[in-house]
């Protein structure tokens, strides 16, 4: 489970990472990153990484959804730590996700991340 400070639960923040942030897509999942960089907002402290999932009816039956999910948000939430601070991520699970070993959805989420924090450090 995230913590509380660690979800994107409003439409607005799932909108502005998928719109405004840079994707990298892999077989069975796409990955959205939104880096805290914002020259407008004056914060002492940055607020944490947020992290949301997307996990649509092409997947399979509310148990199916919602076992990749649970998935997606053990792994993610192993990885929050190499986030930037007050970045935001929505991953979102693509079909055949369902039928895949965690291994491999691990495997894609890192070179996700890794194709994605490289282009915001780099």
């Amino acid at each position: 489970m995230l913590s509380s400070e660690n979800r994107l639960r409003r439409r607005e923040d799932f909108a502005t990472a998928m719109r405004r942030g840079r994707r990298a897509g892999r077989p069975h999942l796409v990955v959205h990153l939104r880096d805290g960089t914002d020259p407008h907002v004056a914060e002492e402290t940055p607020p944490p990484p947020r992290a949301g999932f997307v996990v649509s009816k092409a997947i399979g039956n509310a148990v199916v959804r919602h076992r990749v999910q649970r998935r997606l948000r053990h792994l993610v939430r192993a990885r929050l730590a190499a986030l930037p601070a007050g970045s935001l991520v929505v991953v979102r699970a693509l079909p055949g996700a369902e039928s895949v070993a965690s291994e491999q959805l691990a495997r894609e989420l890192d070179a996700a991340l890794e194709r994605l924090l490289g282009g915001v450090r780099g």
